[in-house]
């Protein structure tokens, strides 16, 4: 079951797509969710069907706090490679945001902060954390 990491604090759970793909865009989401929100139906992304992900797509951005989506094009991509692209995304959704959270929650195994920010990476962090499963949703 996926869950919420902690929730005396405002939790940013950011994750990215599109990583795996040969060429094409990354996609990387930020988003903030209300301490008391919880909805069992969010899980990764890919575990759930085209029309269940619009659905939860509209409901978070609905709820909330704060959330950014950002795109980095192949071009950035094969200029400075995709692991370096991705971190640029992460940091650019984390600059979009107006609140800034108590932790980012980071889908992955490393990350490369621009700024001093408390964060920390779960490796598989979309099959256990609501926050960042609700940013693979978005």
């Amino acid at each position: 079951m996926i869950k919420s990491y902690n929730k005396k604090k405002l939790i940013c759970g950011i994750d990215e797509a599109g990583r795996g793909a040969l060429a094409g865009p990354v996609t990387i989401s930020a988003v903030i969710l209300p301490k008391s929100y919880h909805n069992e139906m969010i899980k990764d992304s890919k575990r759930l069907s085209k029309k269940k992900r619009l659905e939860l797509f509209n409901e978070i951005v609905n709820v909330a706090i704060d959330f950014s989506i950002v795109n980095i094009d192949v071009q950035i991509i094969d200029e400075i490679n995709i692991l370096e692209s991705t971190f640029l995304g992460m940091n650019q959704c984390i600059n979009e945001l107006k609140i800034i959270p108590d932790i980012y929650l980071i889908d992955g195994n490393k990350f490369k902060s621009e700024k001093k920010i408390n964060y920390r990476c779960v490796v598989g962090g979309d099959n256990i954390y609501q926050s960042i499963a609700a940013a693979s949703i978005l």
